[in-house]
């Protein structure tokens, strides 16, 4: 069973990881990477679901509510904001003249 501090420490050790990581990519490779994210968002929204299903506490079901809504709207979110990238690279209709 994880402790606390634990459990703060490897958070902490993640969430600096992937600062780095991120830091290090390109801006034309951010379509891909908010993509692949997109797939990972997917999964943190089944986790949720999982817990919120498996909740024995009222507790238990508020955060587990909390983290599917806070995963959903944030997969959500990431699909707007890949469409909206991908339409920076597609030709524009307008005719010059």
């Amino acid at each position: 069973m994880l402790t606390g501090f634990v459990a703060l420490y490897i958070f902490m050790l993640a969430a600096f990881t992937g600062f780095e990581i991120i830091g290090r990519v390109p801006a034309i490779l951010h379509t891909p990477l908010m993509s692949g994210s997109n797939f990972i968002h997917g999964i943190v929204v089944v986790g949720a679901l999982w817990a919120l299903l498996n909740a024995s506490s009222t507790l238990q079901q508020v955060v587990g509510f909390v983290g599917v809504l806070l995963g959903a709207g944030n997969a959500a979110g990431g699909y707007v904001v890949t469409e909206r990238m991908l339409e920076m690279f597609k030709p524009s209709d307008k005719k010059k003249g």
